[in-house]
């Protein structure tokens, strides 16, 4: 494009940054939303140009196993789509929820021209990074939109016209991008409204599809404001578990029952566990009336708002006999810290995939849950050859803080050590550095932090000239850094950069595996006592609000008091005070029960577990004969009249 393009593109961007207003064509409110952020938020400079940014093979194979279930699932409908578009030069990207292209359908002939315009597997996306476009723009709002050639913030891109939608997982959350675009497109913005029909109709298919791929033993209820299309192409769909509550939907359906309930469509959790009745006129005993076998007129489903739907109900399916595959064995340094919890083991799986690659990692869970072991383990299974340095960015103060990541040369302030000192980052050279609390970290350190990691690079306090630095960083916050970002108190582009994985650590009172695990910390001390089923009964009561940290220090406690074996008399005083165990040890009597058997619970973890008895006495940690006297009593055996054992 001739020069004067670049010049008038950078001067209307100057100019709306000053708030003047724009000149010539209107642009969208999302395109406007985001050119805001691209000045305000991530302080990008429009006059500065630079090519896509394509992640290195490694990250970008990290990316791709996280979003493996999502693109096996996506894959056969993003084919499709290109087919129909053979011929149009369309380029199809997936991109995950970091904005990373993790696949790709294009034409190979062109693929240097696309790779160089980010239309590329492993291109990023990211707003703070490649400036406006439709993948970005899109993750920032959630919704579908098209930015078109000089909507772009970056002039690299404004040749491109880019459509996009955004996928939703079954939880609502926003898990993947679906991208359209044109290297060369019409100048009229028009052209582009077919793209837009076609991959919010291709995102709908996906979304479907994984609702069905995951609801086997749930009513799926697919929902079509037309019965012509009903069986062949719903507009929305949910499922719906044994006790006739909303289990999870796909996004079209959760705006439709938002709207139904007069909510908004982002308050999600306030749809899912709510019973179908609330939103239509209909229950669960009714849904074999809408199947199949009825012509697709005669299905009708009343709203409560008193709108009209032509409904498909698709009854549970029976369960597959074939066997799990085994996963793979993990890295002892992993297995370590493996005693039977599921959670816990989809965590360490994933851990294991990460290891050897240099990308971030961020740890998120409760303040004890054992954040810097998984640190340590996954700098052990990474194969790095530096040391593992950690620093708690909440213990030490302020005014030391940058001292101690950076370092300093000698004389740099009276007190310092006299030879200077060597700062946290440069001593994790080749190895992995730990950011404990990184939320606590000051906003003006952050700032430093994000430039290390950028240029991989340092500069210690007195010195003029930076050093190469070669760190794989792993941190972790109890609080919720998203939200510190939102509000201000965290950095966003420093979020973006830490968190190229995230894996979520399950607190100690959602874990099964917790006797198992107290005999392996029993069995680090070098202690051989074993608990008695009293003791046990007691630790499963227990909330543990200080998670590991707090059950490690009890048992250290109950181990110096203890002879022969742990009973409840060695416990801490507050473990012995649970209402749980205030009537003795018998798991057949109420006291045994707890209080985490309330009815409200016990029919919550029933539902968890679809009614199989034999799981929910494994996750409350007490027996079967428990559970079904409970059953009784609360008189939850007509929700729950399967046997023990049984599936549906």
């Amino acid at each position: 494009m001739p020069i004067h393009s670049y010049t008038a593109h950078v001067q209307e961007l100057e100019a709306f940054g000053m708030g003047y207003p724009l000149q010539g064509e209107a642009r969208d409110r999302a395109v406007l939303g985001s050119w805001r952020r691209c000045i305000d938020q991530h302080r990008l400079d429009p006059s500065r140009t630079s090519e896509a940014h394509i992640v290195p093979a490694g990250q970008l194979r990290a990316h791709r196993e996280e979003s493996e279930p999502l693109i096996r699932i996506a894959r056969s409908g993003l084919e499709r789509l290109y087919q129909q578009l053979k011929g149009l030069d369309y380029v199809l990207l997936l991109a995950d929820r970091h904005g990373v292209a993790v696949d790709f359908l294009g034409h190979d002939s062109h693929a240097s021209d696309l790779r160089s315009a980010g239309l590329y597997l492993g291109a990023q996306w990211r707003e703070d990074v490649a400036g406006t476009s439709a993948v970005g723009t899109c993750l920032a709002t959630g919704e579908a939109l098209t930015v078109h050639q000089s909507d772009h913030f970056d002039f690299t891109h404004t040749r491109l016209s880019c459509t996009a939608a955004p996928i939703y997982d079954l939880q609502g959350q926003l898990a993947a991008v679906l991208d359209l675009s044109l290297l060369r497109s019409p100048a009229a913005r028009a052209s582009q409204q077919m793209a837009l029909h076609l991959v919010t109709a291709a995102v709908r298919r996906v979304e479907l599809a994984n609702l069905m791929a995951q609801s086997g033993s749930d009513w799926v209820l697919r929902l079509a404001q037309s019965p012509d299309f009903l069986d062949v192409d719903a507009d929305a769909a949910l499922s719906i578990d044994a006790r006739g509550r909303i289990r999870a939907m796909t996004h079209a359906a959760s705006r439709m029952l938002a709207a139904i309930a007069g909510l908004n469509w982002r308050q999600h959790p306030l749809l899912t566990g709510q019973p179908l009745g609330r939103f239509f006129d209909t229950d669960l005993q009714a849904l074999p009336q809408l199947m199949r076998n009825r012509p697709a007129q005669e299905r009708i489903l009343r709203a409560r708002d008193g709108s009209i739907w032509f409904a498909h109900a698709l009854p549970p399916q029976p369960r597959s006999s074939a066997q799990p595959i085994p996963r793979p064995t993990l890295p002892a340094p992993l297995q370590a810290l493996n005693t039977g919890d599921a959670a816990m083991g989809r965590v360490l799986h994933k851990a294991a995939r990460l290891a050897p690659q240099d990308l971030p990692v961020l740890l998120q869970g409760e303040t004890g849950s054992g954040k810097e072991f998984l640190a340590r383990a996954l700098h052990a299974a990474s194969g790095r050859s530096g040391a593992f340095v950690a620093i708690n960015c909440a213990a030490i103060p302020e005014a030391l803080l940058e001292s101690e990541l950076f370092g300093y040369l000698p004389g740099t302030w009276t007190g310092g050590a006299h030879k200077g000192r060597t700062g946290l980052i440069e001593a994790a050279h080749q190895g992995s550095l730990f950011l404990d609390e990184i939320g606590d970290m000051p906003l003006a350190l952050q700032a430093k932090l994000l430039r290390v990691l950028s240029e991989s690079e340092i500069t210690p306090l007195g010195a003029r000239a930076p050093r190469k630095v070669d760190i794989r960083v792993i941190s972790a916050s109890h609080r919720p850094l998203a939200e510190l970002a939102r509000s201000g108190q965290f950095r966003a582009d420093l979020l973006y950069r830490l968190n190229a994985a995230e894996l979520p650590l399950p607190a100690l009172r959602e874990r099964s595996d917790l006797p198992a695990l107290a005999e392996h910390m029993l069995t680090a001390m070098g202690c051989s006592l074993r608990l008695s089923e009293a003791a046990q009964a007691a630790l499963r009561a227990h909330p543990w609000p200080g998670n590991l940290r707090e059950l490690h220090n009890a048992l250290r406690y109950a181990a110096a008091l203890a002879e022969q074996q742990i009973d409840l008399e060695h416990l801490p005083d507050a473990l012995q005070r649970s209402p749980a165990v205030a009537q003795g040890p018998d798991a057949g009597s109420d006291a045994a029960d707890g209080p985490a058997l309330g009815s409200a619970t016990l029919e919550q973890v029933l539902a968890q577990c679809q009614g199989n008895v034999s799981e929910a006495a494994r996750l409350l940690g007490v027996n079967r004969s428990t559970i079904h006297r409970r059953i009784q009593r609360q008189q939850l055996s007509r929700v729950f009249a399967r046997q023990d054992g049984e599936r549906p």
